[in-house]
């Protein structure tokens, strides 16, 4: 069982753990206080059933678009799984947490990301799971030289949003109600494709 819950200040040690981990491209703890200093919303982690992070989604809003005359909007900084507990859905979940904030509490109108080139993987999750496209192709965007997609998702607020609004809404009952039957146990069951169990 693994709970998608807002990210604490207790847990930015073990969110920089899985990041040292996953990813070639690492952080100083001070990048994570900034991020959950200025945007605290936005910070989700994934703990399973002992209390361990296995994953986190790490985002903040773009402070540079209003002088730029540019539409709200957010940016996934990071995302990392651990290996142990990949297809499982968790980096949906927590991709979906970020961005609904972003929407609901910052009223963005897009999100934005940067991705490896030769990381089929999560531009796989990127397009064909979580609907973002290729804005632009930035060249030697990382330090070992490798280019970047730069991929945006426009969020509808009729749409997509509203849509959102109830499957959240859904999940939070059957949260609750899974809560009253078993005192203690983590929040959200999932089963092999990521999915709420009822």
């Amino acid at each position: 069982m693994v709970s998608i819950r807002r990210a604490k200040v207790d847990d930015l040690l073990a969110m920089q753990h899985a990041n040292l981990c996953c990813l070639p491209e690492n952080y100083q703890m001070k990048y994570y206080f900034y991020h959950i200093l200025s945007w605290p919303q936005l910070l989700y982690v994934a703990e399973d059933y002992r209390g361990k992070i296995v994953g986190y989604v790490l985002a903040k809003m773009d402070e540079d678009s209003a002088e730029k005359k540019e539409k709200k909007h957010g940016h996934i900084t990071s995302l990392a799984v651990l290996r142990s507990h990949r297809k499982l859905g968790l980096a949906t979940k927590l991709m979906k947490a970020a961005q609904w904030d972003m929407q609901d509490t910052f009223k963005a109108e897009y999100v934005s990301l940067h991705v490896r080139r030769s990381n089929y993987a999560a531009f796989r999750l990127y397009t064909d799971t979580l609907g973002y496209k290729i804005h632009d192709i930035e060249a030697k965007y990382y330090a070992d030289g490798e280019d970047a997609y730069g991929m945006r998702k426009f969020f509808k607020e009729d749409g997509d949003h509203a849509v959102e609004k109830v499957t959240r809404a859904v999940e939070d009952v059957s949260i609750n109600d899974s809560k009253d039957k078993e005192e203690g146990d983590v929040t959200h069951d999932l089963d092999g494709n990521g999915n709420t169990i009822e």
